[in-house]
């Protein structure tokens, strides 16, 4: 058994984590993960209130007693979100793991702090993880360029960007973005990470409550097959490759575009509806990563973890014979 500061930290059998992802972390999949002696959250946003938060949270506890958080994505919004209700039923609930992304979660801090419960900071780079850190985050999760959704706007890849990381930080980090085998855990530990962040690799599973054509399409896409939309409004995002996603990019090549102009295309609600729910590959935009690359089947999650904890013992095994 490989065992880290995260593993010691979260009370959790292995060094993986499937992070937040919307329209994909419910929490079935989340119970799923966690059985399976992973880390996984529940995303905060796809649950309207924070009633139905708690409930969901209360649902994963009774299915099993190992180690699950909660994702609360911190962004602006036409809409306002609950933030503070959501703090409040996590709290409530028992859940002792939070991982925040997108904007500093300053104003979570002292209540989660007082709670007892841990948190995990997503950045995409190390000037805002050396931030984060010193907000009083527990852990880092540093995304790569190579990630699915937000990859930040500097374009580094995580095999810099993680040791830079380390180097800045006391905490433990989690290395996210192109992580989905045993290798990549492997590598990610030899670069200094204490664990690795997955979640293009749980979409591609039996337990994700997503269409099975978005699981085979991740199955038959190479690396190659994700496009960046949104960089001339920096707010840059790593989508699959459709025919959605294409026209945004082709509207985008004027620098006079803004947000109104492919809003209709880009909406997140279309996404949902039309692919990851009704399984249209060309009905929406939809996230995913590079490592879709390195994803060849549709397994549960228990044989994903089990598979990638081998291949990494096995990994770490032939490398320390090369050193003897």
């Amino acid at each position: 058994m490989i065992k880290t500061r995260i593993t010691e930290m979260f009370g959790v059998d292995t060094p993986i984590v499937m992070g937040g992802m919307t329209g994909v972390g419910y929490a079935p999949l989340v119970a799923s993960v966690a059985k399976a002696g992973a880390l996984g959250f529940i995303v905060a946003h796809l649950y309207p209130t924070a009633e139905e938060l708690e409930a969901a949270i209360r649902w994963v506890q009774n299915e099993t007693d190992k180690p699950f958080g909660v994702n609360l994505t911190i962004l602006p919004s036409l809409t306002p979100i609950p933030y503070d209700e959501y703090r409040r039923a996590i709290i409530e609930s028992g859940c002792k793991i939070v991982e925040t992304a997108g904007r500093n979660p300053v104003a979570h801090m002292p209540d989660f702090k007082e709670a007892g419960v841990k948190v995990i900071h997503k950045c995409t780079s190390v000037r805002h993880a050396v931030t984060a850190a010193q907000l009083g985050v527990d852990v880092i999760s540093i995304d790569g360029f190579e990630c699915a959704g937000h990859p930040g706007e500097d374009d580094i890849g995580l095999v810099v960007l993680l040791p830079a990381t380390v180097d800045k930080l006391d905490i433990p980090v989690i290395a996210s973005g192109g992580m989905a085998d045993g290798r990549s855990l492997a590598a990610a530990l030899a670069l200094g990470a204490e664990g690795v962040n997955m979640g293009t690799r749980f979409m591609a599973t039996q337990e994700a409550a997503i269409h099975n054509n978005v699981k085979q399409k991740i199955v038959e896409n190479t690396e190659r097959d994700t496009i960046l939309t949104n960089r001339t409004l920096r707010n840059t995002s790593r989508v699959a490759r459709n025919a959605v996603s294409e026209e945004v990019v082709k509207i985008q090549q004027d620098p006079t575009k803004t947000i109104e102009d492919v809003r209709h295309l880009v909406a997140g609600v279309r996404g949902r509806v039309n692919v990851m729910q009704g399984g249209d590959m060309d009905g929406g935009i939809w996230s995913t990563g590079q490592s879709q690359g390195l994803i060849h089947d549709i397994p549960t999650c228990a044989e994903v973890v089990r598979n990638i904890m081998a291949q990494a013992e096995a990994v770490m095994q032939r490398n320390a014979r090369m050193v003897a």
